[in-house]
């Protein structure tokens, strides 16, 4: 419930902004993402700035949210629901 209405703030104040505010938003979400994974792709070999060394900083932050949000995070997916039996098949047709 809690998760639900955080989104719905946050879609609600995304549609309020302007394009450049949105940008500038995705300028800091990406700035604090180098400076958190950044160290770690270094440690891994990769060289900065490079599209190896930015798609090691996607992967690690996306394995991040993976486990601390689920791999189904926000997602109903096509049928409504997390499991097979809350959407449409779950209904005892």
């Amino acid at each position: 419930m809690r998760t639900t209405i955080v989104l719905a703030a946050a879609l609600l104040l995304s549609a309020c902004a302007t394009p450049q505010e949105r940008a500038a938003r995705k300028q800091a979400e990406m700035t604090e993402m180098i400076a958190v994974y950044g160290p770690a792709c270094d440690r891994l070999g990769y060289a900065q700035q490079t599209d190896q060394w930015r798609s090691c900083i996607i992967s690690l932050s996306t394995k991040d949210e993976v486990q601390r949000y689920g791999s189904h995070a926000g997602y109903g997916g096509p049928w409504g629901g997390r499991h097979w039996g809350s959407g449409f098949w779950g209904r005892g047709w």
